[in-house]
């Protein structure tokens, strides 16, 4: 019995050393990575950079990896979109086409892959979903949001990373019949279709609530936050939340029965408590002060941290009561990750900052600025096996963050 046991411990090991090897969108979409031995401080000048690639065309999306320990990232170039495939070193493994990509407006490639048992996942700036072959990434199946499942098209082009829950594919093509579906991960066949509250999507990426008791996927609609049945399509709950542009890109986070939900454009955050199993939702409390606008949040202990868009300054939150514990503008707004017990901030003005974590002052403790690259500085950084991933435009940077 007792060699029993210990066979189940390592399988059990295994399968989660196996899960924390796997990136997508904000590693697990709660911004938080489980690495270990980084940094505490950095050189005056930054961290080491290990290697860079220039040649990724236009885009915002983030690096992905899967457990292959093959790194994936899109880009945009003449108007098409194209996969590469990195291996650690950055050597450049494979690139190949996938279709046309978003040349609207703020250009290029915008959800981040979403790698799964060898396929990868990923939808375009004109809402294809496309399932990829990780091994040669040939197309296995392709399905359009707009054209497919009647949903229309948002004002600066989808931007949605899909889940994968078992075998189904969530997204929110945002029709009015089929507002959010579930596809057939392996075939793009219709799992479910939940007709929602008719509205257009927002630019948000959906989550997965596994431990009340009715399952769902929650995510941020034009006008609504709602919850869906997971294995049913059924809606359970949806919360109204409404800004200038219906515009919600921020990922909700999901801890200890409670969604903060944080939206800019004059909107803010607001904390749901989930009831009746998960079946409803009641408010806890919100804040118009914390109003990130693409930045995301992440949760550490009993605090949440984050920047604002019109509230220019870094926050600091009780997570529970929604207290202000800081204020700080000492560095440009932007987006926020955490490793071993650091914040890794991203400016949209180009600097990135490693910050202690502490909810009595925003504690910089070394910047560097991202000189490399072209356009906005809004894709996230990921951090993986002691490199910190840094996207801006055409090129990917890898820096050396663990001694």
């Amino acid at each position: 019995m007792k060699k029993v046991i210990l066979l189940l411990v390592a399988f059990a090991a295994t399968l989660c050393a196996g899960a924390q090897n796997v990136v997508q969108w904000r590693f697990d979409r709660t911004g938080v990575y489980r690495e270990t031995g980084l940094l505490k401080s950095w050189p005056a000048d930054g961290p080491q950079l290990l290697w860079h690639y220039d040649g990724l065309g236009e885009g915002h999306s983030s690096l992905a990896v899967s457990s292959s320990g093959k790194s994936y990232i899109t880009g945009m170039t003449d108007g098409k979109g194209y996969i590469y495939a990195f291996d650690a070193t950055g050597k450049l493994l494979n690139k190949k086409e996938y279709g046309r990509e978003w040349g609207e407006s703020y250009n290029g490639t915008r959800g981040t892959v979403t790698p799964d048992n060898g396929k990868l996942y990923l939808i375009s700036g004109y809402g294809d979903i496309i399932c990829l072959d990780e091994a040669d990434l040939s197309i296995v199946w392709k399905k359009n949001m707009l054209s497919d499942f009647g949903g229309s098209n948002i004002r600066w082009g989808i931007c949605e990373s899909p889940l994968i829950v078992d075998d189904k594919l969530i997204a929110s093509p945002g029709g009015a019949k089929n507002n959010i579906v579930a596809l057939n991960k392996n075939t793009g066949e219709l799992v479910w279709s939940c007709e929602g509250n008719g509205e257009l999507s927002a630019y948000c990426s959906p989550i997965y609530v596994g431990d009340r008791q009715a399952p769902q996927i929650v995510t941020m609609m034009e006008k609504h936050i709602i919850g869906v049945d997971v294995a049913t399509g059924k809606k359970l709950w949806s919360y109204e939340h409404i800004n200038q542009h219906g515009v919600h890109p921020n990922v909700p986070v999901y801890a200890d029965n409670m969604l903060l939900c944080t939206s800019g454009y004059g909107k803010g955050s607001v904390m749901l408590r989930l009831t009746d199993g998960g079946r409803n939702v009641e408010k806890v409390w919100e804040s118009q002060q914390l109003d990130s606008r693409l930045g995301a949040m992440v949760k550490i202990g009993n605090y949440a941290y984050g920047s604002g868009d019109r509230n220019r300054y870094w926050f600091c939150v009780d997570w529970n009561t929604g207290e202000l514990k800081y204020k700080e503008n000492s560095l440009g707004i932007g987006n926020i990750i955490s490793a071993d017990g650091m914040l890794y901030c991203y400016a949209e003005k180009g600097d990135v900052a490693l910050v202690n974590v502490n909810p009595e002052k925003f504690d910089i403790v070394g910047k560097f600025p991202v000189t490399l690259g072209t356009d906005q500085h809004w894709a996230h950084p990921v951090a993986h096996k002691g490199v910190l991933y840094v996207r801006h435009g055409n090129t990917l940077m890898a820096y050396k963050i663990k001694s």
